[in-house]
């Protein structure tokens, strides 16, 4: 058995080819380096670089290596630039995933693993939500995500397919062994900012928003370590292999936290008392997104461990610091 990992160069992917080396699993990753980053990967892995829609290239690393099952990382994921560029999310995202799944169908491929998002649900108001609660994204990311969900679902319904579907919350952290994190220089995600902001890298940051209804004003979202969002990935994978059948699940704690207290613990992480401005909010943000996280723990006997900002915080704060020596 052999799994061919997309985007494995990225933040996410690249930890999911740690996880499958460690155990021992002959993994061949496919990225094209866009936002990836060719040190990332695991040495014990095949690395091609190329992109997830080369149908051509796909059939030619499932005939060579005998790829049984894929894991799908590749993508676009910044919402934003959804909105300001939909076409290009659509290509990346939907266009590209449905040229995968096509050459995964005609290559024989047993198992497919997606990973989705929780901007399938949209404005999910204060309620932690379930994954039968109503899909309404609010954009072209969500969207994109959410096509790819259903053609996966309509696939397997006319072939010998099995497929998970994994849709994350906030990811974060970094692995604990310091052999991957999230390396993108700007990326957008609170903690990374944060410590950034800490570590001198940028002159501040800012709270978009402090008059929500929730009880500091700002913003509140379930923070999941990535190391435990990968061994849910492993699960699912082992759940597939076994006869299991196919699995949309929410990726989460089932613990909120608010823009103000990650801040307070990158604070308290780093000892740094660093500047943090506060403005209005962005338009499209839910003031709360959390999941109950409850079927993923019963279906796949999910047992995070590694639930604490705190330590989520510090493995991340790690990760920036060896950044900064990488660099230098």
């Amino acid at each position: 058995m052999t799994v061919l990992v997309t985007g494995g160069a990225g933040y996410i992917g690249s930890h999911m080819v740690l996880r499958l080396c460690d155990a021992g699993e002959t993994v061949v990753v496919l990225d094209n380096l866009v936002t990836g980053f060719d040190w990332a990967i695991d040495a014990r892995a095949s690395f091609v670089q190329g992109a997830a829609n080369d149908k051509a290239l796909v059939a030619e690393l499932i005939s060579t290596h005998g790829i049984t099952e894929i894991i799908h990382f590749a993508g676009s994921i910044v919402v934003p630039e959804s909105v300001s560029d939909p076409l290009k999310y659509y290509a990346n995202n939907t266009a590209a995933s449905r040229d995968l799944i096509e050459a995964a169908v005609k290559g024989g491929v047993k198992h497919f693993i997606f990973s989705s998002t929780a901007a399938v649900y949209g404005m999910t108001g204060l309620a932690p939500v379930i994954e039968e609660t109503p899909l309404s994204p609010m954009s072209p990311y969500g969207r994109s995500k959410l096509m790819t969900e259903w053609m996966l679902a309509d696939v397997a319904a006319a072939h010998p397919l099995t497929f998970g579907v994994l849709r994350y919350f906030n990811v974060a952290g970094a692995d604990p062994k310091k052999r991957s994190g999230q390396s993108t220089p700007f990326a957008t995600h609170l903690i990374k900012v944060a410590a950034q902001t800490a570590l001198g890298q940028r002159q501040k940051m800012d709270i978009f928003g402090t008059d929500y209804e929730t009880p500091d004003g700002t913003c509140v979202r379930d923070y999941i370590h990535v190391t435990d969002l990968i061994e849910a990935h492993a699960l699912l994978l082992g759940h597939l292999r076994a006869g299991g059948a196919s699995q949309t699940l929410n990726c989460a704690y089932g613990q909120g936290y608010s823009v103000r207290q990650v801040i307070d613990t990158v604070k308290a992480v780093s000892g740094v008392d660093f500047r943090v401005d506060e403005g209005p909010r962005r338009p499209g943000d839910p003031a709360s997104v959390t999941a109950t996280g409850e079927k993923v723990r019963r279906v796949l006997g999910w047992k995070p461990q590694h639930d604490d900002l705190t330590e989520i915080v510090e493995s991340a704060y790690a990760w920036e610091r060896y950044l900064l020596t990488r660099n230098s």
